[in-house]
């Protein structure tokens, strides 16, 4: 089994419009909501691959109603923790004239400590069945800004590899913690390090605590630095759409690989499959199966130079 914590879950909503033009009014012509947050995403992603998924996190309010209802229809087991505070929405509204999207995010609600502690103690209990866990998303209002060091120190505890994807200081303190995987992307990586150069960043990122660094370089595919040394991968060409949930699928490729028992270039081949799908699927968030099977085969995976 593969446990994802979105400790910020989100309903999110969808508008689209024939055109957005500010200070006008305008008429929805489809509104679609689904269950938000990266690591439902990851889960979303993970279940469609056909593995055992559970997800965690909180959840509450009508809008927490109504993104568990949706959580059902995707498969993964619903493990979330209620809380007085209502879920956060999400709002995108799409210019169906342009293609662009305007994204409006609630900062989600406030965690009391008593809620937090039903979560650590949930948490516990579900990693003893756990293979892997993705620890995913931004920290809602009232958790530590440390409360993801301290699910890496309890999953490495219990002997179950954890993956990190955050970003500021969740992720500095995070990565302290020695994580087995870490997967920021380039902007995350530069301004955890200082440094806009990939390689300096990542091998930078590793001292910091990582065991390994997956760094997302968006077209150009992924860079690992890992113990036994860097890889790139990359699809053989770039790839044009919708980059939403690129990099959620891209944690679920690195995370199903990682437990199936797949090599380092293995498991950077099936997220750079997934992610290029993911970008090429009419829907955003979704992957394109059968462009992620076509692209399995042509992704390619390097030894950068030093």
């Amino acid at each position: 089994m593969i446990l994802t914590v979105t400790l910020n879950t989100a309903l999110d909503i969808t508008y689209r419009v024939p055109a957005l033009v500010p200070h006008a009014s305008h008429r929805v012509e489809e509104v679609t909501e689904r269950p938000g947050g990266k690591g439902l995403n990851v889960a979303r992603v993970l279940a469609a691959l056909g593995h055992d998924t559970v997800v965690t996190g909180f959840v509450g309010g009508p809008s927490g109603e109504v993104l568990r209802a949706l959580l059902a229809d995707f498969a993964p087991v619903d493990e979330l923790v209620p809380i007085a505070g209502a879920t956060r929405r999400t709002l995108a509204v799409v210019d169906a004239t342009s293609g662009d999207t305007t994204q409006l995010n609630e900062p989600g609600p406030l965690v009391s400590p008593a809620e937090w502690e039903a979560f650590l103690a949930a948490y516990e209990r579900l990693l003893a069945d756990a293979d892997a866990v993705a620890l995913c998303g931004s920290l809602p209002p009232g958790l530590p800004v440390g409360a993801y060091a301290q699910l890496v120190r309890r999953a490495r505890t219990a002997k179950v590899p954890v993956l990190l994807d955050t970003s500021g200081e969740p992720l500095r303190r995070g990565i302290a913690a020695r994580p087995d995987l870490v997967k920021p992307n380039a902007d995350e990586l530069a301004r955890l390090t200082g440094s806009r150069e990939p390689l300096r960043a990542a091998r930078d990122a590793r001292r910091r605590g990582a065991h390994t660094v997956v760094a997302s370089l968006g077209p150009e595919g992924l860079l690992a630095a890992a113990p036994e040394g860097l890889w790139q991968a990359a699809p053989p060409t770039a790839v044009q759409g919708n980059p939403t949930g690129a990099g959620d699928s891209a944690v679920a490729g690195l995370l199903s690989a990682l437990v199936e028992g797949l090599d380092l270039p293995g498991c950077l081949t099936r997220a750079v499959a997934l992610s290029a799908a993911t970008v090429l699927a009419p829907a955003a968030g979704e992957f394109d199966a059968k462009a992620y099977e076509e692209l399995l085969g042509t992704v390619r995976v390097s030894r950068p130079a030093h």
